[in-house]
């Protein structure tokens, strides 16, 4: 029910209050008006609202302009608290037409109009209050809300899936979900339909007062009809907002208990279970203050503390959290401070870790009314980053009272699209995002490596390892915006390692990396080493394939190496014996300079001996040429294409180097 779960927990404002002491002076002008101020001091704003409507009715335009201004903005109100924005924004619009003389009228109605999501409009008039009221904190975070709003709808959602739970919702308000314990198999929440105790309707609200219902699971897993909570816990009071001890043993409930000619203000309870009943409820003192509102409670996950909302002298407006020790309650009570607080309203506290915190606020920059927040605590626990939950978690009218079941799902409650402002009760969930990395662990010949092992190392901590499957193949789970560093290897062959980044774009992805290693026991071609015709000397364009070959050695300092030069056919053996001797050295003095100790080293020209065998490789690139063919002379010569015979010389044509140890000692 809308007053249970938001306004009466609310203070009346001084400034209604003046105007009310206004309106009684003025009454004799109808007899009704003096009754419509009495409801309204009471809270019971539904109905004050229909004696305030016919007072309007009776009012004449001209000769009655400044009451039917005063009016107006107080029926506005009643609205406002009934969550009727359309009807507020209306009302507002009246006594500003009326030239009511104050002007919350403007800022009132840019809420209501947020609320209706018309946020051009609402911008429009709290631009008109901060012209009158510049400093104004809650006009500056709706104007935010409005600009972030508009932002927000033409861009791109969050990945959350809301949708209205049918079978919790009625005709009239149902709100406020709670799971009674860590099974996930039932669910309390709050409800005015017609199963509700009693047959008087709310003074507050026009509906039923509201009652606790809950629903289990059957055996297949689905919810069932919901029930009125058993045992002596629901009465002609207003019950509601629950939260449960870690055992699901004892229910803190908010409770709003009326008394002759007094305002309605709202309790905290609890009441213990029996079997599956629930005892009368009994109060739950935190405070000697009869003037207080205290409602919304929540239990840490540990026990330990009970969050909850108050209007208590000692915040920071409106309505604050606040937490009081359950083992040691006197003296611990404490106000969660201005990071949570503002001088709006935060209320509904989900505390779901030590340092996670979720709330509803029209304090913090939102959509219109009441928004769901996440509140994160740093390591040093002085200071929380606050989060809207964006769209479609939240919307232009009030989105409240959230509680998670497994991983990152669970309900919540909102007003949304309901034109008499009734809550019902909404699914969520955040589908796990997807971030993989696959490839494969192949040898220089396109091979699959047996038995290869890749480990992958998170700068979040982070350690796995995995063996390659039989075609090389492997596949990690990865999380967003991690540094990563991978190692790939097996016996008989040399290391390779890769660092990477993941984004932190919230989609599924798949990276894909492959690890080509180098056997120990056969030469292995450095691919793009290129030289100038009758040249030893490296071109530029070889730097790349050099500085792999440094980081490789880096990365395996065990090994030494050999580097061997081949050339093609043409020529005699004597100057292509020279030319690859030097060319072999130009490569090793290259290692040298960057930083590749001397020793490690050792070259050799091979002239044109030792041709080429053709290898997976070697055709998938060449198909022309078989696999397991030899390059010779007398093979070139026979082919028929110029072209072909051309390939086959720049295949010979080459740089390889050879593992000669794997003992270095690098000390």
């Amino acid at each position: 029910m809308a007053y249970i779960r938001h306004h009466t927990i609310s203070a009346a404002l001084p400034l209604l209050a003046a105007f009310i002491a206004i309106l009684s002076l003025t009454s004799c002008k109808t007899p009704k008006l003096s009754v419509a101020n009495e409801q309204f001091e009471r809270g019971e704003y539904f109905d004050a609202s229909k004696t305030y409507r016919a007072v309007y009715g009776k009012l004449k335009p001209r000769e009655d302009r400044a009451l039917r201004g005063e009016v107006a903005y107080q029926l506005a109100t009643c609205y406002r608290k009934l969550n009727m924005a359309a009807r507020a924004s209306a009302a507002y619009q009246n006594a500003i037409r009326y030239e009511y003389p104050d002007s919350t009228a403007y800022y009132y109605l840019g809420r209501s109009l947020q609320m209706e999501g018309k946020y051009q409009p609402a911008i429009d008039a709290y631009m008109k209050y901060l012209e009158l009221c510049p400093d104004d904190m809650l006009a500056k975070e709706g104007l935010r809300g409005c600009q972030t709003a508009i932002r927000a709808k033409s861009g791109k959602k969050t990945r959350y899936q809301v949708k209205p739970v049918k079978l919790f919702n009625s005709r009239r308000a149902d709100f406020a979900p709670m799971f009674l314990d860590k099974e996930l198999n039932t669910i309390y929440f709050t409800s005015s339909n017609e199963k509700a105790t009693g047959t008087n309707k709310s003074e507050i609200t026009g509906t039923k007062k509201s009652d606790i219902f809950f629903s289990k699971k059957d055996e297949k897993g689905n919810w069932q009809r919901p029930e009125p909570a058993e045992g002596e816990l629901n009465s002609e009071n207003d019950e509601g907002i629950v939260s449960f001890s870690p055992d699901g043993q004892t229910m803190y409930l908010t409770m709003a208990r009326r008394l002759p000619d007094a305002p309605t203000t709202v309790e905290i309870f609890t009441s213990k279970r029996s079997d599956a009943t629930w005892s009368a409820p009994q109060k739950f003192e935190i405070i000697a203050d009869t003037l207080s509102a205290m409602g919304h409670p929540a239990v840490s996950p540990d026990g330990s503390y009970l969050y909850f909302s108050s209007d208590m002298p000692g915040g920071f407006g409106g309505k604050d959290i606040w937490r009081i020790n359950l083992k040691e309650r006197t003296g611990s009570l404490e106000n969660l401070g201005e990071q949570i607080n503002t001088p709006g309203d935060e209320m509904f506290p989900y505390v779901r870790t030590d340092s996670l915190l979720y709330f509803s606020s029209d304090g913090h920059p939102g959509f219109g009314g009441l928004d769901l927040f996440k509140a994160r605590l740093n390591s040093t626990g002085d200071r929380w980053s606050i989060d809207n939950l964006g769209l479609p978690m939240n919307s232009s009218g009030d989105d409240f009272g959230i509680t998670f079941g497994e991983g990152e799902s669970g309900f919540f409650s909102s007003n949304r699209g309901d034109a008499k402002g009734y809550d019902h009760i909404f699914s969520f969930l955040l589908p796990e995002i997807k971030i993989t990395i696959s490839g494969y662990v192949v040898d220089k010949d396109d091979e699959p490596v047996p038995n290869a092992i890749i480990r992958i190392v998170g700068d979040d901590g982070s350690n796995q390892k995995e063996v390659a499957r039989d075609d090389g193949s492997f596949k990690f789970n990865l999380d967003r915006g991690v540094k990563y560093v991978m190692l790939a290897g097996a016996k008989g062959y040399l290391n390779v390692k890769q660092e990477f980044e993941s984004d932190m774009a919230e989609e599924d992805a798949d990276y894909g990396v492959d690890f080509v290693l180098a056997a120990v026991n056969k030469p292995q071609v450095v691919e793009n080493i290129y030289y100038d015709f009758d040249k030893a000397s490296l071109r530029p364009e070889s730097k790349k394939a050099l500085d792999e070959m440094v980081t490789l050695l880096n990365e395996n300092p065990n090994v030494t190496i050999e580097m061997g030069s081949h050339t093609d056919r043409v020529g005699t053996e004597e100057y292509n014996i020279g030319l690859s001797e030097r060319r072999a050295k130009s490569v090793v003095d290259y290692l040298v300079e960057a930083g590749i100790a001397p020793d490690r080293l050792s070259w050799k020209g091979y002239g044109k001996s030792m041709p080429k065998k053709v290898t997976k490789r070697i055709n998938k690139e060449y198909p022309q040429f078989a696999e397991d063919t030899v390059l010779t002379p007398e093979f070139i010569e026979a082919l028929e294409s110029e072209e072909n015979r051309e390939a086959a010389d720049q295949i010979n044509r080459r740089t390889e180097f050879q593992v000669t140890s794997t003992d270095y000692d690098i000390f």
